[in-house]
């Protein structure tokens, strides 16, 4: 059964296009707004309108929502390539391969690290949303790295609460073109969803505060590799500055990188890495982790030292 919303537009989202402000309102991705615009699910004032056009204060938003869907299930299926790098009676902490989502989510049909968690029989926390309980931080399924998982509820709770204060030291390696200058700062610039491409993201004028600070640790004629250390957690951070620096990560087509380079370094992704995790374990003490690189990631790097001679 579908559910009919009636909204009015407030003073605040006058002018702003339908699939950002209906997004907002009702919580949905803009995606989501824009295939219910183009299915005639969406009007303004009685009048259909799409996903682009412009919101009027004061006017009513007429939405018809399909019926809920059922939550997500996590799939017990085994992981290939996934380690598990510590585990106790908290925590568990893994080492995730690439093309791995961390939790099931609508439109992903491969493996993820809940699913292979539960296939290699380790229970963790119930708290959180069905499909990711447990579930204190994310990496994207481009990227590879050290991630940890609550086991048990006090865990999840002290770890939720120590990456929303930032009292979790994240370091990423990444591969960027060029030769950021200064080889050592800091990018703070706010990030939020392209204004075009609803799957990318973009530095824009208002959007969320984006903290990341870099030093370069090894530097190529054609390319760096620096460590990162985030101090906010936005979706396609790392992506996303360098990009705006001009120095986006070697292999992100996505956002801006060459090509040419990709291809003469046999690299098929983005080169970003989850390199370390250090944190208060929720029993006491300070613990630390860290992951290698890939074979893939290795092997570029390897090419840029030998291109280099």
């Amino acid at each position: 059964m579908s559910d009919l919303r009636n909204l009015p537009v407030p003073e605040g989202l006058d002018g702003m296009r339908v699939d950002a402000g209906l997004a907002k309102m009702l919580g949905l991705s803009r995606n989501a707004v824009a295939t219910l615009a183009e299915s005639g699910d969406v009007l303004l004032d009685g009048t259909p309108v799409g996903k682009s056009d412009r919101l009027v204060a004061g006017s009513w938003l007429e939405v018809t929502l399909p019926a809920a869907q059922q939550p997500l299930q996590v799939v017990a299926v085994p992981v290939d390539g996934m380690k598990i790098l510590h585990q106790d009676d908290d925590i568990v902490v893994v080492d995730k391969p690439i093309g791995v989502a961390v939790h099931p989510s609508p439109g992903w049909e491969g493996p993820t690290v809940v699913g292979g968690l539960a296939a290699a029989g380790v229970s963790i926390a119930t708290s959180g949303a069905a499909e990711r309980q447990g579930v204190v931080h994310r990496l994207d399924a481009g990227t590879t790295g050290v991630m940890v998982v609550a086991k048990s509820e006090h865990a999840y709770s002290v770890l939720k609460r120590a990456f929303k204060e930032r009292t979790v030291d994240k370091r990423y390696h990444a591969v960027v073109q060029g030769h950021p200058d200064p080889s050592r700062g800091t990018i703070d610039a706010p990030i939020d969803r392209h204004p075009r491409h609803d799957y990318k993201f973009a530095v824009v004028t208002g959007g969320k505060p984006s903290i990341t600070h870099y030093e370069t640790v090894e530097a190529f004629r054609a390319a760096s590799l620096v460590d990162v250390k985030l101090e906010t957690g936005r979706t396609h951070q790392i992506r996303v500055h360098f990009s705006a620096i001009k120095h986006p990560c070697v292999g992100d087509l996505t956002y801006g990188a060459d090509p040419v380079l990709a291809r003469r370094l046999a690299i098929t992704r983005q080169w970003l890495h989850a390199r370390s995790l250090s944190f208060e374990h929720p029993a006491g003490g300070w613990v630390s982790y860290e992951s290698e690189y890939p074979d893939d990631l290795q092997h570029a790097l390897d090419e840029l030292r030998d291109q280099d001679g």
